[in-house]
């Protein structure tokens, strides 16, 4: 499969992290995070963001309080409607595991 590289500016993945760019710019001199100069500017992997803000615990409470983790409630579905049914997915799981199960031939 083709998996294709997310970049983000210093300043874009501050603020999705919830760190300051400074904090940022030291993990990139350290050489903690990956990332291309293009035209002049950093552009960090997100992966490689992602991993370095798991490594500390601070930094976790930071992308929950401070980044993109403080709106994951908002967007959880309340309406029932939208939600997906129980049955469904009940279903679907007990396909993928009698699939998974079955002996290829």
């Amino acid at each position: 499969m083709n998996q294709q590289i997310i970049r983000l500016s210093v300043s874009e993945a501050a603020r999705l992290f919830g760190v300051n760019s400074i904090t940022l710019r030291r993990a990139l001199k350290d050489g903690e995070i990956t990332y291309v100069v293009a035209l002049g500017r950093y552009q960090l992997n997100f992966e490689s963001v992602l991993k370095w803000s798991q490594k500390r615990k601070a930094l976790q409470k930071k992308l929950q309080t401070a980044g993109i983790g403080q709106y994951v409630d908002k967007w959880k579905i309340k309406n029932k409607l939208y939600s997906p049914n129980p049955q469904v997915v009940k279903k679907e799981t007990a396909n993928k595991k009698d699939a998974e199960n079955q002996l290829p031939l």
